[in-house]
């Protein structure tokens, strides 16, 4: 599909006259967040909002105390129970009564509490991440909140060049920014694959080809 047919079809669900949850997930530096970005800018501030997973990564104080910090970006360096309880807010808004859900700064490679509004009459929410469509226990009631999931993927190889690439951006030298995405991304991706045959849609990206927001880097997540 391309691009202004994903537009159209989350136009639709932006267009049902309630409250939607777009799930948008695949393997790190596969372009979901560039996808996600690309759809709310479309769409407009009164229309979509994106809520990124990423927003309940442990801090990295707790990581260190729970003896994980060296896997940070696993799924069990997320809080998924907090994430869950979000959406389940985010499916039932009510009246004046917006909901704040935190973000992600990738320069302090932090979750920032609190960060994102979610105003009650916005029509849709796109939220994406990793581990939306992950078999386990603490993750599997993602997908039943979720109105439709789309998994997003990208060659492989190129892939795996712009992890290198954002991790280098974001303050890793060359040697440990592929260190870290050939162990510890790719682990990850690798555990995240059986979830793309549960997906609603599959999107597949050539490289170049990514849909870019109208804003932002539009670096691929």
């Amino acid at each position: 599909m391309t691009p202004e047919q994903l537009l159209e079809r989350a136009r639709r669900l932006a267009d049902s006259g309630h409250r939607r949850l777009l799930g948008i997930a695949g393997p790190p530096g596969a372009g979901k967040t560039t996808l996600a970005a690309y759809l709310v800018d479309a769409l407009g501030p009164d229309r979509a909002v994106l809520v990124p997973m990423d927003g309940f990564h442990l801090a990295d104080v707790e990581l260190r105390r729970l003896g994980l910090l060296d896997r940070k970006g696993a799924p069990e360096t997320f809080d998924p129970y907090g994430y869950t309880a979000l959406l389940r807010r985010l499916t039932d808004p009510r009246p004046g009564e917006p909901v704040y859900a935190p973000g992600f700064e990738r320069e302090l490679e932090q979750p920032i509490a609190g960060s994102i509004p979610v105003a009650p009459e916005v029509p849709l929410v796109v939220t994406e991440g990793n581990y939306l469509l992950l078999d386990d226990a603490p993750w599997r009631p993602v997908r039943d909140l979720l109105d439709e999931t789309w998994w997003v993927e990208l060659d492989s190889e190129e892939r795996v060049r712009r992890l290198i690439d954002r991790h280098e951006r974001f303050g890793k030298a060359p040697a440990e920014a592929q260190r870290w995405v050939l162990t510890s991304d790719e682990a990850n991706a690798r555990r995240v694959t059986p979830g793309r045959d549960t997906a609603d849609l599959v999107v597949t990206f050539a490289a170049g080809r990514a849909p870019r927001p109208t804003d932002g880097p539009g670096s691929p997540a």
